[in-house]
C-alpha cells in the first residue's frame, strides 16, 4: 500500500473511522463483534469509549492498533490515521505505525510485561527497535522513560523484574513502554481496572499530565463511567458493537438519552448512592463493636488510642448489646523477612465484631492488610497474635470435628472469577464439589441441591454441561457464589468479589449477594478498595491503612462524615465523585 505522505490538513482529526465492521470467523460461523462505527480523535483530545464486556470498544481499539487476533478482521469501512487508511495496510507498514506513531497501553501489567526481562531492557527494546536510542545511549534513555512515568528511583527500578513491582509499579512501566517512542495517539486499555482508587488517581494524573505535555491524543477504553466523565472531554458508548450514544462527557453522563446509557449509569455504583438494601428491610441500627469513639481535637493521641483499644474488652460484652456472629480482638500477624533484621507486621493489632445477618466490609489500598485479615478469618494462615471468635468460639483452638463444621460454616467467594474455578470441571461439577467432599446427601439430592442452587443465583439449568470457559465474567461469579452457598454457610468472605467485572454485571451481583442475604440472613465479611461498591452492600466499614485500623463506624458515617485524613483521600480518589451523574 502507498503511504500518503500529505500533510494532515488542518484542522482534521488525527483519527478518522468510518463505518468500521470487524469480523470473527469461528468453527460455529462468523462473528460480527463490530458494526458500523464512526468516530474521530483530534490531536491532544482525550476520547473514552465505554461498555459492557462485549459491547467491542476493545475490538474497535484493536482494530486502529491493527492487532486483532488472527480469526478477526475489518470487513468494511476505514480507519484514517494521519490521512492514511490503515484498513489493508501491509504488515510491514503496521509494524512502523506501533508504537512510533500509536501507542499501546493493555490492560493486565502482569500479563503483557515479560516476566524473565528486567524492565528496563523491556524498553529498552522498544526504543532500539524504532530507532530512537542507540547502544551507547539506551541506558540513558530508558531511566528518563521511567523517570517521566513517575516511577521513583529509575535507575534502579530498570534493573527489577516485573515481580519485583506493585501493580501500580507495573502499570507504570507499561505507560512508559507505550509513550517510550513519544505517539501520537495513545490507545489506553482499562490502565487502571485493577488498582486501588489512590494508585489509580495516580496513575490517571501521570498518564493525563505526559499527554498534555506531549500534545498526545488518547483513545481511553473503559467501563467506569465515573472515569471517562472526569478525565475524557468526549464519551462513546457501544453496545453489542454499536455506538449507541456519543457527545462531551459530561452531557453524556449528566443526561444519558439512551436506554443503555442510561442502563449503565445507573448500574454505576457511586458514594452518594443509597445502599442496595431496602430501609423495610433493614434491622434497627445496633451499635456494633467496629466503632472507635471520635477522639477529641485537644487529645492528639486519642485516635490511635481509640483504634488500637480492643472492641470488644470483656468475653460476651458484645454479644450483650449485639448478636455478633464474629468477634475479633487484637488480631496481628506479622510475617519474618528472610535476610532482614525487622520483622513485617502485616496486621496489627485489630479489632472489630461482625453483627449476624449484616454486612461489615474493609476497605483500604493494596498492602493495607485487608486480604490478609481475611485469610486469618477463613483460618487460610494463623494470627501472630490477638483471637477470633466465630459464635464464641476461639477460632485458633479449632481441631478435627469442630474445624470441619466452622469450614462449612464459613466460606468465601474470590476476587477472579477466571482462575477461581477448575477450568477440567463442569459447572455442575464445580457447585457440587463442596457437598460430595463433606458427604452431604444423596447423590440425587445433591443434584436436586445444585439446581436449586443455579435457581437462586438466576441461571439456568443449561449450563450445568458447560465448562467455566464457555461462561462470561459475570456468570462464572454466579456460578463461584453458588458453589459458596452450596454448604448452607452462615458467613461468606467476600475478597474483592466485584473488580473484575463491568457495571452492569457488578450491580446484578451486588443485587444478588443483597437478595441472598435477606433470604437466608448470611452474615457478609466484604473486602473492597471500591469505596463506591461499599457503599452499596455495606452496614458496617473498617478503613484499614498499612496494617492497622484508622476508622470504623457505620456506613452512614463513613460516607457522609469521615474523621481519619485516610478515609477522605480514599472518598476524593474515587473517579468523578463530585459529579452529578444521574441515577
Amino acid at each position: 500500500m502507498a503511504r500518503n505522505t500529505e500533510r494532515l490538513a488542518a484542522g482534521a482529526p488525527l483519527l478518522q473511522v468510518r463505518d468500521v465492521a470487524v469480523q470473527f470467523q469461528t468453527i460455529d460461523g462468523p462473528v460480527h463483534a463490530v458494526e458500523g462505527v464512526d468516530l474521530d480523535l483530534a490531536a491532544g483530545e482525550t476520547l473514552a469509549i465505554v461498555g459492557e464486556s462485549g459491547s467491542g470498544k476493545s475490538t474497535t481499539a484493536m482494530a486502529v492498533i491493527g492487532l486483532l487476533p488472527g480469526n478477526g478482521k475489518v470487513t468494511r469501512g476505514s480507519i484514517m490515521f494521519e490521512g492514511e487508511n490503515l484498513v489493508g495496510a501491509s504488515e510491514g507498514v503496521m509494524r512502523s505505525i506501533r508504537g512510533r506513531s500509536i501507542g499501546l497501553v493493555p490492560q493486565d501489567p502482569m500479563s503483557n510485561l515479560n516476566p524473565v526481562a528486567k524492565i528496563g531492557t523491556q524498553i529498552a527494546e522498544t526504543l532500539l527497535a524504532h530507532g530512537l536510542a542507540t547502544r551507547k545511549d539506551v541506558d540513558r534513555k530508558v531511566v528518563e522513560t521511567l523517570a517521566a512515568a513517575g516511577l521513583p528511583n529509575a535507575e534502579d527500578r530498570a534493573k527489577q523484574y516485573p515481580h519485583e513491582f506493585s501493580g501500580g509499579m507495573r502499570q507504570r512501566a507499561l505507560i512508559a513502554i507505550g509513550l517510550a517512542c513519544d505517539p501520537k495517539l495513545l490507545i489506553a486499555d482499562e490502565p487502571t481496572s485493577a488498582l486501588d482508587v489512590t494508585v489509580q488517581k495516580t496513575i490517571l494524573d501521570q498518564l493525563e499530565r505526559m499527554t498534555s505535555e506531549r500534545g498526545t491524543a488518547l483513545m481511553l477504553i473503559t467501563h467506569d463511567l465515573g472515569l471517562a466523565a472526569e478525565r475524557a472531554s468526549r464519551v462513546v458508548v457501544m453496545n453489542r458493537g454499536r455506538i449507541v450514544e456519543q457527545g462531551p462527557a459530561r452531557q453524556i453522563l449528566e443526561d444519558p438519552q439512551h436506554p443503555y446509557t442510561q442502563a449503565l449509569v445507573k448500574a454505576a455504583p457511586s458514594v452518594a448512592a443509597v445502599r442496595l438494601r431496602p430501609e423495610a428491610f433493614r434491622k434497627p441500627a445496633p451499635q456494633p463493636d467496629i466503632a472507635p469513639e471520635i477522639p477529641s481535637e485537644t487529645a492528639p493521641d486519642a485516635t490511635a488510642a481509640a483504634i488500637t483499644e480492643p472492641r470488644v474488652t470483656e468475653p460476651g460484652a458484645a454479644a450483650a448489646a449485639v448478636d455478633n456472629i464474629v468477634e475479633v480482638e487484637g488480631l496481628t500477624k506479622i510475617y519474618k523477612i528472610r535476610g532482614q533484621k525487622e520483622d513485617f507486621a502485616a496486621v496489627k493489632d485489630v479489632s472489630f465484631a461482625i453483627p449476624r445477618g449484616e454486612t461489615v466490609a474493609i476497605v483500604g489500598e493494596s498492602g493495607s492488610g485487608k486480604t490478609t485479615t481475611a485469610r486469618m478469618m477463613l483460618k487460610i494462615i494463623e494470627p501472630t497474635e490477638g483471637a477470633i471468635r466465630f459464635d464464641g468460639q476461639d477460632v485458633a483452638t479449632l481441631k478435627g470435628r469442630e474445624l470441619r463444621e466452622f469450614r462449612q460454616r464459613v466460606q468465601p467467594i474470590f476476587q477472579d472469577p477466571y482462575s477461581s474455578l477448575n477450568p477440567m470441571f463442569s459447572i455442575e461439577r464445580i457447585i457440587s464439589e463442596p457437598l460430595e467432599f463433606y458427604k452431604r446427601g444423596s447423590s440425587k439430592e445433591r443434584s436436586a441441591r445444585v439446581r436449586r442452587l443455579l435457581d437462586d443465583v438466576a441461571l439456568p439449568q443449561t449450563m450445568l454441561s458447560r465448562y467455566p470457559s464457555e461462561l462470561s465474567g459475570g456468570q462464572r461469579q454466579r456460578v463461584a457464589i453458588a458453589r459458596a452457598l452450596a454448604l448452607s454457610p452462615d458467613l461468606i468472605v467476600c475478597d474483592e468479589p466485584v473488580s473484575a467485572l463491568d457495571v452492569l454485571v457488578q450491580d446484578q451481583v451486588l443485587t444478588l449477594l443483597r437478595d441472598l442475604q435477606r433470604e437466608y440472613g448470611l452474615s457478609y465479611l466484604f473486602i473492597s478498595h471500591d469505596l463506591a461498591v461499599v457503599r452499596l452492600i455495606s452496614d458496617y466499614v473498617c478503613v484499614m491503612k498499612d496494617g492497622a485500623l484508622v476508622e470504623a463506624a457505620s456506613s452512614e458515617e463513613i460516607f457522609t462524615n469521615p474523621r481519619d485524613p485516610y478515609t477522605r483521600r480514599l472518598l476524593a480518589s474515587i473517579p468523578g465523585n463530585e459529579l452529578d451523574i444521574a441515577v
